[in-house]
């Protein structure tokens, strides 16, 4: 997730005259926070970025990590900075959430940003191997990216575990993620012939025949990273809340 922030969203940090990112509900342990810097700040030198969490004692632990770029504030949505963030990231935070409270948190969170300000929301594996995220702006939900981490992949439908709040219980016929998920693995299968040339050749083969009939809106720079991003509209739930 922050490779791909620092790749999309870099260029509207370098622009902000002082480029503040959140690191919602960051944990036990700082360290997403910690790496965070690290990656936005390849991309923004002057990047900073606040860990927020809702535990006191998770704030008090991570405040010896504390350094230049880098600090943690007790809070929860209300996100209490003094100035709107240019980009919010929330992983693992909504998952404990009922599905028809994610549209209000996303809306809540889409007011608090900047102008040109990014919200990245999703959900991953323990170790970081599969991940889905929902990129949005003030105005809403704009893309969807599913990231893996290609030697783990056995077929793209493993990421379905991964999807966020809004889209987990949706994996079911009728509805368009879960479209897209078999036309995924159908596609990855037809790929198979590319697994001798390795798993990223597979997966990039894989996604160019998804172009066809899904508006993917990356590139095979991209893929390369093991990721496919799709336009929201594309995916968006079509029925009720089926929490």
């Amino acid at each position: 997730m922050d490779r791909w922030i620092a790749a999309v969203h870099g260029a509207a940090l370098r622009r902000a005259a002082d480029p503040v990112a959140v690191d919602l509900g960051y944990g036990a342990a700082p360290w997403t926070a910690v790496e965070l810097l690290a990656r936005l700040r390849e991309a923004a030198p002057r990047a900073r970025v606040v860990g927020i969490e809702i535990e006191p004692a998770r704030v008090a632990a991570a405040k010896p990590y504390e350094r230049e770029g880098l600090t943690f504030r007790h809070g929860g949505f209300e996100l209490p900075l003094a100035q709107a963030p240019s980009l919010i990231r929330a992983a693992n935070v909504l998952r404990q959430y009922d599905e028809d409270q994610v549209a209000g948190v996303w809306e809540r969170l889409c007011g608090k940003l900047a102008p040109g300000g990014l919200l990245v929301e999703g959900t991953c594996d323990e170790i970081g191997r599969r991940h889905v995220w929902v990129a949005l702006g003030p105005e809403g939900p704009r893309t969807v990216t599913f990231a893996t981490r290609l030697g783990s992949l056995h077929t793209p439908s493993d990421l379905a575990e991964r999807l966020p709040k809004a889209l987990i219980h949706r994996n079911v016929p009728g509805e368009p993620v879960h479209a897209f998920l078999r036309d995924f693995d159908r596609a990855w299968a037809a790929a198979a012939p590319y697994a001798s040339y390795g798993a990223r050749q597979r997966w990039i083969s894989t996604v160019r025949a998804l172009t066809a009939d899904w508006p993917v809106v990356d590139t095979p720079a991209r893929w390369r990273q093991g990721e496919v991003t799709v336009a929201w509209g594309a995916l968006a739930p079509v029925g009720g809340s089926r929490d």
